[in-house]
């Protein structure tokens, strides 16, 4: 809690906001806050690290692949081919079972709202 209130605190400002120069680009301002090269106000601060993910953001990738003797590219190719064929769909009626006219007079039960 302490650290939060030495960002927050109006005295822990002694000087003017630093002005920040437009050639300067996001990730150097980063490194140099951390090398301790920079100090920022409190919102400069707050800025600094809420736009920080928007600037840098983090690209990750997983893959998993049984290759059974082929390579990669053959599987990638094998699967680009099978999303352009078009899609085949195998569908049989079933046969329906026609319901007694008794069954059919009585009133619908009514669904309850579940919430």
């Amino acid at each position: 809690m302490r650290l939060f209130d030495a960002l927050t605190d109006p005295r822990s400002v002694t000087e003017a906001p630093i002005v920040i120069p437009d050639d300067i680009p996001l990730l150097e301002l980063a490194d140099s806050v951390v090398r301790g090269k920079m100090k920022f106000s409190p919102p400069q601060m707050r800025l600094l690290i809420e736009l920080l993910p928007y600037h840098a953001p983090r690209f990750t990738a997983v893959a998993t692949a049984e290759l059974n003797g082929n390579s990669f590219a053959e599987l990638l190719d094998k699967a680009i081919e099978r999303s352009q064929r078009p899609k085949l769909i195998e569908g049989k009626a079933l046969p329906v079972q026609p319901l007694a006219a008794e069954g059919m007079k009585k009133p619908f039960s009514r669904l309850r709202r579940r919430v």
